[in-house]
Parts: structure tokens; sequence; C-alpha cells
């Protein structure tokens, strides 16, 4: 799955252009590697993410096309935050 589709539908960021933006702009980092919204993120992989002056880390543990808004935080775990 693209990169800025999954942080849009594990909701970790409101909207796909957004997360298009933050990649763009090299605010997101996948296994250390500066992420493009293109790029194919998978199971296990790690992302970090920057918003303004606030940082998180986490874990993709699962990765779906659709997931309902109750079960979004199932398919990440939070390393840091």
């Amino acid at each position: 799955m693209r990169l800025d589709k999954f942080l849009k539908v594990s909701r970790i960021v409101k909207r796909r252009t957004v997360a298009n933006e933050m990649c763009s702009a090299g605010r997101v980092e996948v296994n250390g590697q500066r992420g493009k919204p293109g790029t194919v993120v998978k199971t296990g992989d790690i992302l970090d993410i920057g918003y303004g002056q606030n940082h998180i880390r986490v874990r993709i543990l699962d990765i779906r096309e659709n997931v309902r808004k109750e079960e979004a935080d199932s398919l990440f775990e939070v390393l840091k935050g």
C-alpha cells in the first residue's frame, strides 16, 4: 500500500492530500529512509512522522484497504510519541 494512503486509512493523518504533502516535505520516514507519497509500506515497517514540533514513531501491524474508525488504531502501534 502507498505510504500516503496508509496514513489516511489508519487515521494517523485526516486527509490523504495532507499525508501526501507531509511525505513530499520530508516529514515522514520509513525504516530510517525518507518516505515519498508512493513509497510502498508493509507490515513491520517503522514510520517516523513529524507534526510541527511533535514527533511520533509507529510500527505497522496490519494493512487493509478499508477499516472502520473504531478499528483504525489496530493497524499500528505507537512506539514513541
